[in-house]
């Protein structure tokens, strides 16, 4: 079925929309690819998961400040700095959420070293 829409695709041949059209494609492809591969990850290697996500998105918010002190539009500015806020929100609760999660398996250990 996937590979039906994938050859029904609209082609952007200069058209006005047609960019916007493949774009949108593309979007939804990359999110069926992503709840497909997250469905998949055994419970053992989330934390290195979100580790790696961490990464990517601090790559996405380097772009998204390049994006918000371009000189585009004023449509383009909003877009960069939700995606801004986005990217941050992420990152932040990512490393909260992976901090927890080594806690504990840290045991009273690592709480100790941290109080000194």
């Amino acid at each position: 079925m996937m590979l039906g829409l994938l050859l029904s695709l609209p082609v952007a041949d200069g058209a006005t929309g047609g960019f916007l059209v493949v774009g949108l494609w593309v979007f939804l492809l990359a999110i069926f690819v992503g709840v497909e591969l997250i469905t998949k990850v055994p419970p053992t290697l989330h934390t290195p998961l979100m580790s790696g996500a961490n990464a990517i998105s601090g790559i996405t918010l380097v772009g998204a400040l390049s994006c918000a002190a371009a000189d585009f539009p004023q449509a383009g500015r909003v877009l960069g700095f939700l995606a801004i806020t986005l990217a941050t929100i992420n990152v932040v609760g990512g490393f909260l959420v992976t901090d927890r999660m080594l806690g504990m398996f840290g045991g009273a250990g690592r709480g100790k070293k941290d109080a000194d």
